[in-house]
């Protein structure tokens, strides 16, 4: 929201003397978010004159117009000035910056010698004032504005304090001059005078034009009217343009203007149409799915059944309440214009603007919410300042369908606040600052908020606005005592474990949003019926194209993988720990807690009952290289058995022994069918890792052998108590041996097989090498096992150590069919 303090000064009663820094401390104080206040004389440096011109001579012989130019500055001797603009004459009133001055963005004028003449300073357009857009020629000044050489910053309004505030989504009524001036009486007790406080025409029984409301909760008010004959050419005062530029709003046309200067006045956004070019009557309903409406933008856009549209007899003509359509907007020959301004519903307008990405200043107030009490009072407004300057005659007829439902009153405890914020209030303190609101206040308690407070619903509501106008400053600060700590809970403490297990081995974390869109499960190439497509969907998301919370890490991981690809990365190692969430196949309504006690625990349990299942888990993405090449040799590249051993690694970290963990082939979207690997922890699946299916990778624009893995951290077992072993000094006993076995056999499944067959003398065993040839037979292959013997009281002998290894041997040949390489 942008304004002038000049603006402001209109409504409400402000200190002489007041600056821009109280200014912005006051606001702050206020709840508003002080973006910038800008005091424009400051803008400006040195001597910014008003000049009046005395004489000019044409200079020829140059590519573009140029003229020499006497300017009367209130000096002995007129100035010399080389211009380029010819919009202006003799004896013109024109606004001169002299030597040693500075425009905005920092353009110093001097004295230099140009086109063969010396300029002493320069003849000034709006834009290099910085005063708004047009530069077109330099600004000339209606004729008696003001005597030469007379500081020109009052005559272009260049004296004014510009302010920008964030305003908080639920304070929709300060989007306006109304609204802030009103905030700025309360923090400086002054007399306010209320915009919206004008006589306004009443609704007639006939109505100037024909319009109809399907939707009455989209719309519940509408109102209209309608002025015909006016002036095409009647352009906007200079005053209303000063205070658009000041607002951020660029001047269009005197119509239109009109209705964005009552929208920054009031907070009532209105449309201007041009009434030759409606066709029969107005209709407000819902969007047919697939209509198609091109906004003043220029953008055709497809329309959903939320949207709400203004349609005549060729169809929709206006998106309403965000922007309106080309086919009815006002032309530069428009005589005769329809007013409108309605109330529409904040959730849908919000909703709108996001899907269709049009948030314009309408869009912005609607959706925080606007007085349903302004349409008359706007329109009548706007009547009033169009037949002013463009003369026409108001059709006396005033239409206004009213279907606002009045503001439900709140019983409140005016005990509340104290108990609440730690000061003492009377009950004349808290009725005295609800009515400052605009509150009524009944004597049974009973409060009625204002109509352009609709943020006013509940007693915590109330308990806010006698904090912040009875003064945040007055508050006091008192720390709560400190209870005594636990430290990290033993699942935080995995979490971190398993976050640095990754990183110290090469891979660096990222945070991504959870949102994503519902196309991603057709690319993962997930079944119909598969559970992951089941995901919650967000009822305000911040963008409807990922109205949907993941329901696999991969789903968003991916999504910065790419990104950074697209940045000119290549190798690269990443991982996310995060929550995933999966709904619940529930339709019971979630019950309504109230603040004013602690949920019971039954109310709690029935909450928490509804919430979707957020298990926490943990994704890893690798293509490129794993080791880089260089002068040392060649390179690694990241392989679907990277992916595995980074399972393991997390799963070790998290305090799963090697021996509980095993992996076998799995088929698992969106995972290669023969490149899958399930994780598993005592026989249970905790995840899937490998290389991602080529058909995904090519519909999310990646490069081919990306590989990957996900855990559900959930669902593995807690770190059980560790037991430190005997150590002993006695020396190891090492073994190699080399098994040939069926290629579809897991090597985990082998690797099982020798430690329940070696017995206790086995302290680890390890998977060294896989080979395969075609002397080893088709579909074989040789899996290479390091194994250590130790015994905790002697020195093993070879004999030993051999009976362990055949053991071992044996059992594996038993369970698994294989053969001691060699033998």
């Amino acid at each position: 929201m942008k304004t002038s303090l000049s603006w402001l000064r209109d409504y409400v009663e402000l200190p002489a003397s007041l600056t821009a820094a109280e200014l912005d401390e006051t606001l702050t104080n206020l709840g508003m978010e002080v973006e910038s206040v800008v005091d424009q004389a400051a803008t400006v440096l040195g001597d910014l004159v008003v000049g009046r011109v005395r004489e000019i001579e044409e200079l020829t012989g140059f590519k573009k117009p140029i003229r020499f130019c006497r300017v009367d500055v209130g000096r002995a001797e007129p100035q010399e000035i080389v211009c380029g603009a010819s919009n202006f004459a003799v004896d013109d009133l024109v606004v001169v910056i002299l030597p040693g001055g500075e425009l905005p963005g920092g353009f110093k004028i001097g004295a230099r010698k140009t086109y063969g003449r010396n300029s002493n300073g320069m003849i000034c357009s709006v834009r290099e004032l910085g005063i708004g857009d047009d530069h077109a020629g330099i600004l000339v000044l209606p004729a008696g504005t003001a005597e030469p050489g007379a500081d020109a910053r009052p005559v272009i309004g260049l004296d004014d304090v510009l302010v920008e505030v964030e305003i908080t989504p639920d304070r929709g009524y300060e989007m306006s001059m109304r609204g802030m001036a009103r905030e700025l009486s309360y923090a400086y007790e002054s007399a306010y005078t209320d915009p919206a406080l004008v006589a306004a025409a009443p609704k007639t029984d006939e109505s100037p034009w024909p319009v109809r409301i399907d939707d009455p909760i989209g719309c519940d008010r509408f109102a209209a009217r309608v002025v015909r004959g006016i002036d095409p050419d009647a352009q906007s005062p200079d005053w209303m343009k000063r205070r658009l530029t000041a607002a951020g709003i660029r001047s269009i046309s005197l119509p239109v203007d009109i209705t964005n200067y009552l929208m920054v006045e009031l907070g009532q956004p209105m449309h201007v149409f041009d009434l030759q070019r409606l066709h029969g009557g107005l209709v407000v309903r819902r969007a047919t799915p697939g209509e198609k409406l091109t906004t003043l933008d220029g953008v055709a856009r497809v329309l959903d059944a939320e949207d709400m549209v203004i349609c005549d007899d060729t169809g929709p003509i206006s998106l309403a309440a965000v922007m309106g359509g080309e086919t009815s907007e006002w032309q530069p020959g428009t005589v005769d214009v329809l007013l409108e301004a309605a109330h529409w519903d904040a959730v849908m307008v919000g909703r709108t603007a996001r899907r269709h990405k049009l948030f314009s200043e309408a869009a912005k107030r609607w959706e925080r919410g606007v007085d349903p009490r302004l349409p008359l009072v706007a329109l009548q407004r706007a009547v009033d300042i169009l037949t002013s300057f463009a003369g026409g005659e108001p059709d006396p007829s005033v239409l206004d369908i009213d279907n606002v439902v009045a503001s439900a009153p709140i019983q409140f405890d005016p005990g509340l606040p104290s108990r609440r914020i730690g000061l003492a209030y009377s009950d004349d303190d808290v009725a005295g600052l609800l009515a400052r609101v605009g509150c009524t206040v009944a004597s049974t308690w009973e409060v009625t908020p204002p109509s352009w407070r609709p943020d006013l619903i509940d007693p915590a509501d109330l308990v806010e606005e006698v904090a912040r106008l009875g003064g945040y400053n007055d508050i006091p600060s008192v720390l709560p005592p400190a209870p005594g700590g636990g430290g990290l809970t033993a699942t935080q403490k995995r979490r971190r474990s398993v976050g640095r297990a990754l990183a110290e081995n090469g891979y660096v974390e990222v945070l991504s949003y959870p949102f994503v869109a519902p196309s991603v499960h057709d690319a993962f190439g997930l079944a119909a019926d598969d559970p992951r497509r089941s995901a919650v969907r967000l009822t305000n998301p911040l963008s409807e194209e990922e109205p949907q919370l993941r329901t696999s890490l991969l789903a968003t991981l991916l999504g910065t993988l790419r990104r950074n690809l697209g940045r000119g990365l290549r190798d690269l190692a990443l991982y996310e720990l995060g929550e995933v969430v999966l709904p619940q196949a529930v339709d019971t309504p979630p019950p309504v807690l109230g603040v004013d006690r602690r949920p019971s625990a039954d109310e709690w349990a029935a909450a928490n009952a509804l919430v979707p299942h957020q298990p926490w888990h943990l994704a890893a993405v690798l293509t490129g290289e794993l080791d880089p090449a260089g002068w040392w040799g060649e390179g690694r590249a990241a392989t679907w058995g990277d992916a595995v051993e980074a399972a393991r690694t997390a799963l070790s970290a998290a305090g799963v022994p090697s021996g509980r963990v095993s992996v076998r082939a799995a088929e698992y979207a969106p995972w290669h069918p023969g490149r899958c690997a399930a994780v598993c922890v005592d026989g249970e699946i905790v995840g899937y890792a490998g290389e991602l299916h080529p058909g995904v990778l090519s519909a999310l624009e990646l490069p081919k052998r990306v590989c990957a893995m996900e855990l559900d951290l959930d669902s593995v077992p807690p770190r059980e108590v560790t037991q430190a072993g005997r150590l002993t000094t006695y020396p190891p006993a090492l073994i190699d041996v080399a098994l040939v076995v069926p290629a579809d056999i897991p090597a985990a499944e082998v690797e099982t097989a020798l430690v329940s067959g070696a017995g206790s003398l086995l302290e680890s065993v390890r998977l060294f090498d896989v080979y395969a040839s075609e002397q080893l037979g088709v579909g074989m292959r040789s899996l290479a096992y390091k194994l250590t013997f130790r015994a905790p009281d002697r020195t093993l002998t070879v004999e030993e150590a051999v009976a362990a290894r055949d053991t071992a041997v044996a059992a594996a040949a038993e369970s698994t069919g294989a053969v001691l390489r060699g033998a």
